[in-house]
């Protein structure tokens, strides 16, 4: 079998009438005539008809043309894809988690409910917060609820003139965005040449009109921000406030407090730090912490424990300085339970140990990887690494996406490229504390391969992949004009007409 073979025939080329559909029981005859007409169909939906052993096959063998972190390394800096262990599973498929309706009465909900109130409480342990809402839906979410709160602290105070929010360009890419649909505009801050903040560029750019400062720590070139209790006392001494994106929270677990070093909001990707690996198939969860300022804004409704022991949800109107839900529910409560699970399964200790290998390994890893690339910030980095193939470009033509698709050929997912911005023909690197040694030194040694097929043999990197089961596709015109629905090919083999 080629490996184009792999891929095999869609569902629907699959389908033959008739099949699949005899262990449904048969409706009524009149069943169609109960339905008001309106609601009718003008004609029957195009459905494949299988069979169950065709259907399962044929989903299990998609299945397994994936790659993931349970089948290999998957070194995508900044996004923290380390192995989910399946005792968190088991966790989130309990009964009593997994069944309860969302809208089941604070009496029948007492086990999801003091879950949540633990996790909050753990999770304001670690970041050194005064309180926790779980309800964001991913860290994206995570900053929007931090900078909404933000914005009412604001506005509580009548300074509807701070409009302006600064972001380092070595911030997450999301916060800018998150600035702007908040109604901010945002000022961007460049590195200095160490790669911190510009601290000369940061204070002219402070003023009346800052609301906050959004910075990543560590940021998105895996460096610790060493000016930082200077960055965050300039930013209050014109009453702005400081956001931490912690997506990066992998590497200061239990080491490093941000709200004891001043900040007065952060998001938590527990979908990154706390299992369920980041893009793992479904949703991820985003809590905020918040210091004593933006207490009162934080989203509704709280988990509130009451004198008794027992746990309910805030009212409505419990709280009028809150700025209202943004998620449905209490949010992705089937993540909370794993970050929950994770938690209580390492302890304080545990989690320390979590950060100190994460750091161990990426700089072990950069160390290696500087024999064959660039590695462009020689001080110790967090948990990833900047790397690039800026002088490999130089001497052969084989830039950063070619190094990229070739490392599929030697069993490895890439790593992140071209980001950061800020660095040419980038390679964001994270290997995350839950790869051995063997697994850091064969990645090495396929970067090792691929340089010197970069001189010998450009062109074998420049087709690359050759044993992926789809080989490199233009993926400009895949994002720019996607196509998202099959339709059976007529004539010639092209894509699909609309």
């Amino acid at each position: 079998m080629t490996v184009a073979d792999r891929l095999g025939p869609t569902i629907f080329e699959r389908s033959r009438p008739g099949r699949g559909g005899g262990k449904v029981p048969h409706p009524p005859k009149d069943a169609l005539s109960r339905i008001p007409a309106g609601n009718l169909r003008e004609a029957a939906p195009r459905l494949p008809e299988v069979s169950e052993p065709e259907l399962t096959r044929h989903y299990v063998n998609l299945s397994q043309l994936n790659y993931s972190v349970d089948t290999g390394f998957y070194p995508l800096g900044s996004c923290t894809m380390k192995y989910n262990p399946k005792i968190n599973e088991w966790a989130a498929r309990l009964n009593g988690f997994a069944a309860l309706h969302p809208l089941a009465p604070d009496e029948a909900s007492q086990g999801t409910l003091q879950l949540l109130w633990e996790l909050e409480e753990a999770l304001a342990e670690i970041g050194g917060m005064k309180a926790v809402t779980l309800q964001p839906a991913a860290g994206a979410q995570g900053e929007l609820t931090g900078i909404l709160m933000i914005r009412a602290y604001h506005r509580s105070r009548g300074e509807t003139d701070r409009t302006e929010v600064l972001v380092p360009d070595s911030a997450h890419g999301t916060n800018p965005a998150t600035a702007s649909m908040a109604g901010f505009k945002t000022i961007t801050i460049p590195s200095a040449p160490d790669g911190g903040v510009d601290v000369d560029a940061f204070r002219a750019a402070l003023g009346p009109r800052t609301a906050a400062i959004m910075i990543t720590n560590p940021s998105t070139l895996g460096l610790f921000e060493a000016r930082l209790c200077e960055l965050l006392d300039a930013v209050h001494e014109v009453g702005a406030l400081a956001y931490m994106d912690g997506a990066n929270l992998n590497a200061i677990m239990g080491r490093f407090k941000p709200g004891e070093a001043g900040f007065d909001v952060m998001h938590i990707n527990v979908h990154k730090t706390f299992s369920t690996p980041h893009g793992g198939g479904g949703p991820g969860a985003g809590p905020v912490g918040v210091g004593e300022k933006l207490l009162p804004f934080l989203p509704s409704p709280r988990v509130l424990r009451a004198s008794d022991g027992s746990f309910r949800l805030e009212g409505a109107a419990e709280r009028p300085t809150s700025i209202g839900r943004v998620r449905a529910f209490v949010g992705n409560t089937g993540v909370l339970v794993r970050a929950y699970a994770y938690i209580r399964a390492h302890g304080g200790t545990g989690l320390c140990e979590v950060s100190d290998d994460a750091v161990l390994a990426a700089n072990y890893l950069k160390v290696r990887v500087a024999e064959v690339l660039d590695v462009p910030f020689t001080r110790p980095c967090m948990h990833e690494f900047v790397a690039s193939s800026a002088t490999l470009k130089a001497e052969t033509g084989i830039r950063t996406l070619d190094v990229a698709k070739r490392l599929i050929d030697y069993g490895f997912h890439p790593p992140t490229i071209y980001f950061p911005l800020t660095v040419d023909e980038a390679l964001l690197i994270e290997p995350t504390e839950t790869e051995s040694l063997e697994t850091l030194d064969a990645f090495v040694e396929a970067l090792r391969r691929i340089v010197v097929e970069a001189h010998s043999d450009p062109e074998l990197l420049h087709s690359a992949p050759h044993s992926s089961p789809v080989r490199r596709l233009d993926e400009t015109m895949a994002a720019r004009q996607p196509n998202l629905r099959w339709r059976a090919m007529t004539g010639v083999q092209m894509p699909c007409p609309d």
